[in-house]
């Protein structure tokens, strides 16, 4: 008999990645596509979320027609993204407009607005929900209070509101359902109650939201039926395939680093979070920290977003060190194929080299939407591998700044963390996060696929191929890099001046951004 596997869809902010997991946890093939993101002049961000199915369908084909022989050995459908999008479906499941990308903000105004007109808005979301509506307009609620006003003709045309993971998995099925976990950047639900999944009454009243614009809310890693036969005629598979409900990405994160027996993570993709468990619904204001349903029933994430990560990297490679324009054209296929050697070459501390990684505004601990990043203290003897250094080091400083909070939060200290994430993929960047955290950290063997991976063993616990407790076993980590004691004293001063900068630079940030 073939050995069973789940067919797992993982969407990022940068496009779909498709693998076939078993049950072990082996990757028998996967595949990347990309998605264009717009950025509009009105703050705006927006994808095509038909450009995002077709590259979920052809990565899809790509991995089933390179495993040979998979088709028939397929057992389910799962699927996670990035969340605090929104898609507008009409009736035909079919987007009314584009997707809605987290950094939009074209929906600040209209949560504002909820604040002025009532007084009880604030206590009232933090005790029902857990999370508040932000005032920057990056939460899907945003989202929606910006189409019912901005763009009335959608709001009417909209069937359903949803996340990106419930369009997929309404176009897997052909029936919109979403789950506490999938549905928690909706901001609409009622979290205090797991076991009875249901939109709050209160919160819909405050947010004006018809309550028949939102996708029915089923158990969280609820059989959905089988794949819609026209889907499983694209893509060959046998008829009978499950599909179960999905989770967000960071939801994701905390199984695949199997945060729930403990332990904590770092993540690094397009942002970076420090992760963990927790056993109660909580929320920390001040620092940003709130608890959100997992994935593993009765139990919460502690999810703190500390802003951008990976993309930041992306970003100097792309716009900086490999960039093609009227310069010169610098571009190169693998811009990552050299990062790990050049920072090798530069001492830690980064010859005084400070990177601030705020450049689409801060998260957690501080968070701040007007916040940029940009390189400080820079001397005749900093070059490009000098920045190219900071920039890992900035990312880890920040990431830093959030584990104090994150500790007091669930109530434990970390004593090492693994390390998941596009991230992970560098050694020296996961040695640069043990010497700046001062503990040790242990990236998962195959990082790219954590999110894959744990779609895939829930899954599989569904249908009872795994128990819950062997999930733990299955998250294989590879080396553990040890801090290194003699650089405590140099990341402790470089750690106090990161967020002295944070400080003394938010009122320019606030000018010059107004």
């Amino acid at each position: 008999m073939a050995t069973p596997l789940v067919l797992s869809v993982d969407l990022g902010t940068g496009g779909p990645k498709v693998a076939l997991v078993d049950a072990l946890g082996n990757i028998a093939a996967s595949a990347v596509r990309s998605v264009q993101t717009r950025l509009l002049p009105d703050h705006g961000a927006e994808q095509d979320a038909e450009e995002i199915w077709r590259s979920v369908i052809d990565a899809a084909n790509e991995v089933l027609d390179r495993a040979r022989g998979s088709r028939s050995a397929v057992q389910a459908v799962t699927c996670t993204s990035q969340y605090f999008s929104l898609v507008c479906l009409d009736r035909t499941l079919r987007p009314a407009m584009n997707l809605i990308v987290w950094m939009d903000t074209r929906g600040g105004a209209q949560t504002r607005s909820l604040y002025d007109r009532e007084a009880e808005v604030f206590q009232t979301w933090l005790e029902i929900h857990g999370m508040l509506p932000l005032p920057s307009g990056n939460d899907s609620l945003s989202h929606m209070l910006w189409v019912k006003e901005a763009r009335p003709e959608v709001y009417d045309r909209t069937y359903k509101f949803v996340e990106p993971v419930d369009f997929l998995l309404a176009r897997f099925t052909g029936s919109v359902t979403a789950n506490l976990c999938s549905a928690f950047a909706l901001l609409l639900t009622d979290n205090r109650q797991l076991d009875r999944p249901a939109y709050s009454p209160q919160l819909l009243a405050l947010s004006g939201i018809d309550p028949a614009k939102l996708p029915d809310l089923v158990e969280i890693n609820a059989d959905l039926g089988t794949l819609a036969p026209q889907v499983a005629r694209q893509l060959g598979l046998p008829d009978g395939v499950k599909v179960f409900s999905g989770t967000n990405d960071t939801q994701a994160v905390a199984v695949g680093t199997a945060t729930f027996h403990g332990g904590a993570a770092l993540n690094v993709g397009t942002t970076s979070q420090v992760v963990a468990h927790v056993e109660e619904k909580k929320t920390d204001i001040a620092a940003g920290i709130v608890s959100m349903p997992s994935p593993i029933r009765g139990r919460y994430v502690a999810m703190a977003e500390n802003g951008l990560g990976g993309k930041t990297l992306d970003h100097f490679l792309r716009q900086i060190i490999f960039a093609n324009d009227r310069l010169a054209d610098h571009s190169q296929d693998d811009l990552f194929a050299g990062v790990d050697a050049t920072v090798r070459e530069v001492p830690p501390g980064a010859r005084g080299l400070l990177y601030l990684p705020w450049l689409s505004g801060s998260g957690s601990p501080r968070g701040h939407h007007r916040a940029r990043g940009g390189f400080l203290n820079m001397s005749l003897e900093c070059g490009r591998a000098e920045m190219l250094r900071a920039v890992l080091e900035g990312v880890a400083l920040n990431l830093r700044w959030l584990v104090e909070p994150m500790q007091a939060f669930v109530g434990r200290r970390f004593d090492g963390f693994a390390f998941s994430g596009g991230g992970a993929m560098s050694q020296q960047w996961g040695q640069t996060m043990a010497d700046v955290m001062q503990v040790p950290v242990s990236p998962l063997a195959d990082p790219r696929h954590v999110n894959n991976r744990a779609t895939a063993f829930l899954a599989f616990v569904e249908t009872g191929v795994l128990g819950l407790d062997d999930i733990g076993s299955m998250c294989r980590t590879g080396p553990t890099y040890e801090p290194r004691q003699e650089l405590r004293d140099l990341y402790d001063r470089r750690f106090e001046q990161f967020v002295a900068a944070f400080e003394n630079n938010l009122p320019i940030f606030e000018a010059l951004n107004e």
